[in-house]
């Protein structure tokens, strides 16, 4: 319904072309306090009344039902408040918490990025935190546009359009403040990759992708660029990378992991097709003067006890060396982890390849093992409450909780 309200507000203003080629905002940073009490002079004025659109720039998403205090607002359930911006990074912080009642809050960004996790205000008591996020448009500046897929202009519409979506969500999710910066000096973190890697749209399917920010500070952003369904070759077609690409600054990173779909090509040169295209990655990621990591694919659930990628993670070994780029072997990290559940890997799974909150937060804690273990300086940006993991320990099944996020269950993902 969102996303239907979306592209009739912009058939009404012309067209699509229009906004992802200069009509969003030019703004680039905000103030607002929520609730009934008077606003800081700096300070926009928010109520449970303000609703989202072009023409105000910022408000609650529909379906919001909220309550209004002195200082906050707040509601039983999950809401979605979104503030049109240009493409770009942005450091956000939030005040959350109010005089009305404790809250536990947990943050999600555009489409269900984890950004802050279980973050609690006792009554009376806020709790400030600040995280960074990629907002982003399918334009590529003077060259065109990423090649979306129909589900992309759709479901996933919150990835590519004019504004950035804030998800509250937990125990009496509660908003006091937020202020918006453009931080387009951060350093950033592009991930390409397929649907166990992307911003899945839906319940309860999740990626490490999605869980990965949640590890960071707000000194470095994840730019989620991976969608599901792709390859190596139809990335590359799509002009995802070449999107990346028109945006990636010189000492940004540039994650990659296919393998999972690249497999159920037929042809006969199949591997050395994909070797060569791995290469091509690399080679333009290097020249624009980006960091290169190679991620193995993880492996399917069926794969505990034997390969089911064939050459594939091989072959990412083999390029990393010959390349002398980072490599993170998530193939075998993942194998690791899936022994150490035992009778419980089911429990990490939404099917056969693809995972739910569980599993896709511990494979993303596998890849912050392995930034360390690459001694990238990335390493410098982890978030301060990030703790040592081992794959071969995880964390308990059992205490393991994440709100889910608003919305019907969605459609298995694309790919295998």
């Amino acid at each position: 319904m969102q996303a239907k309200m979306f592209f009739k507000v912009l058939a009404a203003a012309g067209s699509l072309a229009g906004v992802w080629n200069g009509g969003a905002a030019e703004k680039t940073s905000f103030s607002f306090s929520f609730g009934t009490g008077a606003a800081a002079p700096a300070r926009v004025q928010v109520s449970p009344t303000n609703r989202y659109s072009p023409e105000a720039g910022f408000g609650f998403e529909p379906g919001a039902s909220l309550t209004a205090e002195a200082d906050s607002c707040t509601s039983g359930k999950p809401f979605y408040f979104s503030v049109a911006l240009p493409e770009d990074n942005y450091q956000v912080t939030v005040r959350l918490g109010g005089a009305a009642g404790g809250s536990t809050n947990t943050v999600k960004s555009e489409l269900r990025r984890l950004m802050l996790e279980r973050v609690s205000a006792a009554a009376g008591k806020f709790s400030t935190r600040t995280f960074a996020v990629n907002v982003r448009t399918p334009r590529i500046a003077g060259d065109g546009e990423v090649h979306l897929k129909d589900r992309e202009k759709t479901t996933e519409i919150w990835n590519w359009d004019e504004k950035l979506t804030l998800e509250f969500n937990g125990t009496q999710p509660t908003v006091s403040t937020l202020e918006i910066k453009r931080a387009d000096d951060l350093p950033t973190v592009y991930l390409l990759g397929d649907s166990t890697v992307c911003d899945q749209p839906k319940e309860p399917w999740n990626s490490w992708g999605q869980m990965l920010p949640r590890f960071f500070s707000p000194g470095v952003v994840i730019a989620n660029h991976a969608e599901s369904g792709e390859t190596l070759k139809s990335s590359l077609g799509a002009r995802r990378l070449d999107k990346v690409l028109s945006t990636m600054k010189k000492g940004d990173y540039l994650f990659v992991q296919f393998g999972h779909n690249d497999m159920k090509d037929r042809s006969t040169n199949l591997i050395a097709t994909y070797k060569s295209n791995l290469k091509k990655f690399v080679a333009r990621t290097k020249a624009q003067g980006g960091i290169p990591v190679l991620v193995t694919p993880m492996e399917r659930k069926t794969g505990v006890d034997h390969n089911t990628l064939g050459d594939f993670p091989a072959t990412v070994r083999e390029v990393a060396k010959e390349e002398n780029v980072a490599l993170i072997d998530l193939h075998a990290m993942s194998r690791t982890f899936y022994n150490a559940l035992g009778r419980q890997i089911d429990l990490a799974f939404q099917d056969g390849t693809h995972h739910n909150n569980y599993g896709s937060y511990e494979l993303a804690k596998c890849i912050v093992e392995g930034i360390k273990q690459n001694k990238l300086g990335l390493a410098r940006f982890l978030a301060d409450d990030y703790q040592e993991f081992d794959p071969a320990h995880p964390d308990p099944v059992e205490s393991f909780a994440m709100p889910a996020s608003p919305g019907n269950v969605g459609a298995r993902p694309l790919g295998d």
